[in-house]
């Protein structure tokens, strides 16, 4: 997680989990390959605009304080990504959201998740992951309970990671669009 900076919010926001090209933050460290952020990141000024606002209200909408919400999840509720264009690039503001975590521009909880747990928070929420087991030969199937219980690890991370202060959004940050 980077360092925490000056933070003013105290009332825990919504999150964005996203998964992205790995990285690794020094030569020692874990791959870096799924980020998690405040939504109100995404009203951040180095963040594509208005796209990250739109897709910071359509985050929010509807959802409780300490939600975690897959992008995964954000492209199923829009008809499985057809009605992405309407709200947003979605590519270009994850990858702001990723130069702005590199650059301390705002705080993330920064995850090396292993390629199962990935596959899950990639995928709908009702979505099905196959994974083939070479040495028998057979499949074995995860599914919507196995991606819940990667997101509740995921949310007991940043818990621990936040110990009580929410993650720092960033300065500057525009004012949201107004839910309609």
């Amino acid at each position: 997680m980077t360092p925490p900076h000056h933070r003013t919010q105290k009332t825990p926001d919504v999150y964005l989990l996203f998964a992205h090209e790995p990285y690794y933050p020094g030569p020692a460290d874990q791959e870096i390959n799924t980020s998690v952020v405040s939504a109100s990141s995404l009203l951040h000024p180095h963040i594509r605009q208005p796209d990250g606002a739109r897709i910071h209200a359509l985050l929010t909408r509807g959802r409780r304080p300490g939600h975690i919400v897959p992008l995964a999840t954000l492209t199923h509720e829009l008809g499985g990504g057809t009605d992405w264009p309407a709200i947003g690039d979605w590519e270009t503001v994850t990858a702001d959201l990723v130069r702005l975590i590199r650059s301390r521009g705002c705080d993330a909880l920064s995850l090396g998740l292993p390629p199962l747990a990935r596959a899950l928070v990639c995928t709908g929420p009702y979505s099905r992951v196959r994974i083939h087991d070479p040495a028998t030969g057979c499949f074995q199937v995860f599914g919507p309970a196995d991606r819940s219980e990667v997101l509740a690890a995921i949310g007991s991370h940043l818990l621990q990671a936040e110990a009580g202060v929410p993650l720092w959004p960033g300065d500057g940050l525009l004012v949201p669009v107004r839910h309609h």
